[in-house]
């Protein structure tokens, strides 16, 4: 099992990133590659989740480790396979599909594709209860989800960011302006929060 791979960042496209390390180039595929944008070029540390099958070897990546720890829960739950456990952690948080599935949420947990309301009371009964160690504490979750002190010129460059990268995933520029409108109202954060808050506001429309 490979655990994370640490080195250069040489490439972002559309559904993966390739990682340079020891003269070799490794394919991760994201659930959204252009999280990492902002760390081009530079070297970083991916976890990633080895996903081995008789005719597959595939490297999946993520940015925090509670991301690649859910996506291996996801994939215990009959139904979801690894396409299906990428779209739903490239839509939320980890917090926030852990308190959908303790709350019994299937009508929220079927906005993510290609889970159907079956899918969903299976993955409430699979999971509820095995996740409640990612869930915040309601003192701290501003700190979890958002970083505090951003200028109005950092936060503005971050959300130009996270459209750029709606945008790659196909969303129109007329989608994009509207939820830019809405991110502009919202909490501080990393390009990251705020590409994950364009797709959460995106589903709604």
């Amino acid at each position: 099992m490979i655990a994370y791979i640490k080195g250069q960042l040489t490439t972002i496209e559309d559904t993966a990133i390739i990682i340079e390390t020891g003269g070799i180039g490794y394919e991760i595929l994201c659930a959204n590659p252009f999280r990492f944008q902002e760390v081009i070029n530079q070297e970083v540390k991916v976890h990633t989740y080895h996903y081995v099958r008789e005719d597959q070897q595939t490297l999946f990546g993520f940015k925090k480790k509670e991301d690649k720890q859910l996506f291996a829960q996801l994939l215990n739950v009959s139904g979801i396979g690894p396409k299906g456990a990428l779209a739903i952690l490239g839509t939320v948080s980890v917090p926030e599909f852990v308190s959908a599935i303790e709350q019994e949420d299937d009508k929220y947990l079927t906005k993510f594709p290609g889970v159907g309301k079956k899918t969903a009371r299976q993955m409430i009964l699979d999971l509820k209860g095995k996740l409640v160690v990612w869930l915040p504490d309601e003192q701290n979750e501003d700190t979890i989800f958002y970083q505090d002190g951003l200028t109005t010129q950092e936060k503005r460059g971050r959300i130009e960011d996270a459209i750029e990268a709606l945008k790659a995933l196909g969303y129109t520029d007329k989608e994009v302006k509207l939820v830019k409108t809405e991110l502009e109202k919202a909490k501080e954060g990393s390009v990251d929060d705020f590409v994950r808050q364009g797709l959460q506001l995106l589903m709604k429309k």
